[in-house]
């Protein structure tokens, strides 16, 4: 299933450096930074050190984390955080020792910082992805990979140009139930594959995203308060600050692609993991609509994705942030089904997986298998934090690398464009490029 592409032929020197390039303009201060910087190199016994840039939501959940990690490894560290509100920046500093910075230059300009974890809102993780590798830093970048498929592809390119390890955090990649599910379908245990579903859905009694605003904070607050409104904005539209915007940045186009973005990816990356490391897709379409939420979001609170490969399957997957009753995940193949996720949502921890047989292949799956449907459990794997750790010391490809995301992204970033533009969009392979003209479906091999 998975598309074969010639590493060389993503790495061009002109243009890697665009996203980053427009970002660092919008930013404050300027420092001497964007010469590629030489890497450490990092033997068995040397200790990684760590920073990490976005202080706030989810990413306090990666910084207790990546800490007990340290606390179990004396060889890995914690040793600086960054966020542009003072206030996230100072606890973060506080309860793990280390150095704050308001500005994450002056974090990348460290020398002794050998890996970057970012979790900053999506539209900053293009620019602070490329800037940190060409920084001579590995990459662990909270999911999704971007906003575009453009910016995905500068920031697989950049990995490969400047050989860093990227890893991006889409944890439930590496829970077995995926890679059990890869090696069924490679096995031709499900016979031709033909779709994918799966949804993501919640019922927030206040609308997905409005997390809770703190009204003393702004670019005119003192001490703690104080959040560098500029420096966060980046390339985005330039505005007045907005502390809608800044606390509950999902909301906002200019930042993020809503339900696509937050929550498709956890279902998209793992599945191109089934399909053998993953396969750009030949057309995207999505529908949906705010239809309860009638608030300040331009992000629908329904959505619907489907897409079509060009090996011959399609992905249907579904969400509501207004009901919570999920599709079981499930793939599906012409002999017989895998049942991923009964419930539905594709981060549930699952103890197994179920390959149940198609009506014509009952016998032949009995004979082969000695069962009339088969379970196949679950085991344990290294955590996906550990991972990117292990393979900053081996070099090795960790579980969800450049590449794969790549893929993952582009079908999320297409279904976004396809909303926003009430279109099907189709992908040129051979471009890669995005397009609203009609194409046919590329052969197999093309």
């Amino acid at each position: 299933m998975a598309t074969n592409l010639n590493r060389r032929d993503f790495v061009k020197a002109a243009g890697v450096a665009g996203v980053a390039s427009a970002t660092l303009k919008a930013a404050a201060k300027p420092l001497n930074l964007f010469r590629s910087a030489k890497p450490r190199v990092i033997g068995a016994n040397d200790r990684i050190n760590l920073a990490q840039i976005g202080c706030g939501g989810r990413s306090r959940d990666l910084l207790n984390q990546f800490n007990m990690i340290s606390q179990k490894d004396d060889k890995v560290k914690i040793v600086a955080v960054c966020d542009v509100y003072e206030k996230r920046k100072k606890a973060a500093a506080d309860k793990y020792s280390a150095q704050g910075y308001l500005d994450y230059r002056e974090v990348l300009n460290r020398s002794d910082i050998d890996a970057v974890v970012i979790a900053t809102p999506d539209h900053w993780h293009a620019p602070l992805a490329i800037a940190a590798m060409k920084a001579g830093k590995d990459v662990y970048l909270e999911k999704p990979m971007s906003r575009t498929v453009e910016e995905a592809k500068e920031i697989y390119e950049a990995s490969v140009k400047y050989n860093r390890i990227l890893q991006i955090g889409s944890q439930t990649t590496s829970s077995d139930q995926w890679w059990k599910a890869r090696k069924a379908v490679q096995d031709g245990m499900i016979g031709k594959m033909i779709m994918s579903q799966g949804s993501y859905h919640r019922n927030s009694t206040g609308g997905e995203w409005n997390y809770t605003i703190d009204p003393a904070a702004g670019p005119n607050g003192k001490g703690d308060d104080y959040i560098d409104w500029k420096m966060w904005l980046g390339a985005a539209p330039k505005m007045d600050y907005n502390a809608d915007r800044f606390f509950r940045f999902r909301k906002y186009w200019d930042y993020s692609g809503g339900i696509a973005t937050d929550l498709f990816y956890h279902v998209m990356a793992p599945l191109n993991l089934v399909w053998g490391g993953g396969e750009f897709p030949w057309r995207v379409s999505a529908t949906g609509g705010i239809y309860v939420f009638k608030d300040e979001r331009e992000v629908p609170d329904t959505f619907m994705l489907t897409a079509d490969y060009p090996s011959g399957h399609s992905v249907v997957l579904s969400s509501s942030m207004a009901n919570s009753t999920h599709i079981p995940g499930l793939i599906r193949g012409h002999d017989a089904t895998i049942m991923m996720v009964e419930g539905g949502q594709f981060e549930s921890k699952v103890d197994h997986i179920t390959v149940t047989p198609q009506k014509h292949a009952a016998d032949d799956f009995e004979k082969k298998y000695g069962t009339k449907e088969l379970k196949i459990e679950v085991e344990p794997r290294v955590s996906h934090y550990q991972n990117f750790i292990d393979c900053v010391r081996s070099r090795e490809k960790p579980v969800l690398d450049g590449l794969t995301a790549y893929k993952a992204m582009t079908t999320i970033a297409m279904s976004v464009d396809s909303y926003r533009r009430g279109q099907t969009m189709y992908f040129d392979r051979k471009n890669q490029k995005v397009t609203d003209k009609p194409m046919p479906r590329p052969q197999e091999g093309e």
